[in-house]
């Protein structure tokens, strides 16, 4: 049976706020959260892509940059060439090139947008402060490259590990709108959070209308997630979530997982958008 992960990344992670990997399988029309595991370096989170195999994952960290930016800076516009040429720049160098982008732009407009993030409600891919999407693509997406993974519609690999795009944010707001269910100052760790995830945890395990994919997990695991209150846990799991959508597509004879046939091969997409 193909595992499931689901990965809410960091670019800098550390034993305080390591990455997160969640591990499921389905159970029947749902999707059953196995184990939690954290990775205090990139390091380690590179050898978990290489040891295990035969999986597809939602991994919360774009995938592609906006075609404006690319075009608009004379990058590489096919997504292989970009992705290397980006991973090439040091974080100074993004980010000089990405303000000055931003500088010839008006008030309220100053960053370019893929297509895909109206639909997802996502931060635009170059973004690099609060929080800093594009740094977590130039930690990210070289890694799950040199694992010869695959990468539907961008980049052809190993299909045996299926690389997807995912953001458990789209997910939050579609249970509790605006409501923060997670902050990693400790002195905002409040109730009202605390409540925030348990509602948002009770709608990924009995259902929620606007929810394609529920979640099976024991009771243990159930208060990890709520207790957890950087909230990085139930992000995990949701990216899990969304990659089993993704898997369901793809058992029914979708190439892509789910990933709209007419998607800028360059930008990518975000699944269940």
């Amino acid at each position: 049976m193909t595992r499931l992960l689901g990965c809410d990344f960091s670019s800098s992670p550390s034993k305080r706020k390591p990455i997160v990997v969640a591990w499921g399988e389905f159970a029947g029309d749902r999707v059953s959260l196995k184990s939690l595991e954290q990775y205090p370096t990139l390091s380690a989170f590179s050898d978990c892509l290489q040891i295990n195999r035969e999986w597809v994952g939602g991994f919360d960290l774009p995938f592609g940059l906006p075609r404006e930016l690319v075009l608009s800076l004379g990058w590489p516009t096919a997504w292989h060439a970009c992705m290397q040429h980006y991973a090439q720049l040091s974080r100074v160098q993004i980010r000089l090139a990405f303000a000055q982008f931003c500088q010839a732009r008006p008030v309220g407009g100053k960053f370019a947008h893929r297509a895909t993030d109206q639909p997802a409600g996502s931060s635009p891919s170059m973004k690099w402060v609060n929080p800093p999407v594009a740094f977590m693509m130039h930690a990210g997406v070289p890694l799950l490259l040199q694992a010869g993974v695959h990468f539907p519609g961008l980049h052809d690999g190993d299909t045996q590990r299926v690389a997807l795009e995912t953001y458990p944010g789209m997910w939050a707001r579609r249970v509790l709108q605006r409501q923060s269910y997670k902050n990693d100052a400790v002195a905002k760790q409040n109730t009202e959070r605390w409540i925030a995830r348990k509602n948002l945890l009770h709608a990924l395990v009995w259902g929620h209308d606007d929810l394609p994919m529920r979640l099976k997990l024991s009771a243990a695991m159930a208060d990890r997630l709520v207790d957890d209150a950087s909230g990085d846990s139930l992000d995990a799991v949701m990216c899990m979530l969304q990659a089993g959508w993704a898997q369901q597509q793809h058992a029914h004879g979708d190439a892509l997982y789910g990933l709209p046939a007419d998607m800028d091969r360059l930008e990518g997409w975000i699944v269940n958008a």
